[in-house]
């Protein structure tokens, strides 16, 4: 599954890097500690957290992930936007939880 199509299915917001979208979903990871995340998740993840910040683009380059949701309706920071924007980092937003965003994607067939 790309990240177009989650986009689609779930119904959430490009705010950065959608020449990227193409980008393949190998799986999630739903958490609010970047050190969680870099040491946990696994390259082609897609990232649900709440986090807005630039850093949260970092982790993703870092750890190799598909894209970044942020979830609960939070808006990331502009600098955040230019980031992911630069790295080509999907950026994408949602005013669903992180929990509820993670239970469709597993129902769509991403664990």
């Amino acid at each position: 599954m790309t990240v177009r199509e989650v986009v689609e299915s779930l119904g959430l917001s490009v705010r950065a890097a959608e020449r990227s979208l193409a980008h393949e979903v190998s799986g999630g990871v739903t958490c609010d500690l970047l050190s969680v995340v870099m040491s946990r998740a696994s390259k082609g993840d897609l990232w649900m957290t709440v986090q807005s910040h630039p850093n949260i683009v970092a982790v993703a380059v870092l750890a190799g992930l598909a894209g970044i949701v942020i979830t609960h309706g939070f808006e990331p920071d502009p600098d955040t936007l230019s980031k992911a924007e630069e790295e080509g980092i999907p950026l994408l937003t949602t005013p669903a939880s992180s929990f509820e965003v993670s239970g469709k994607l597993s129902t769509l067939g991403v664990h």
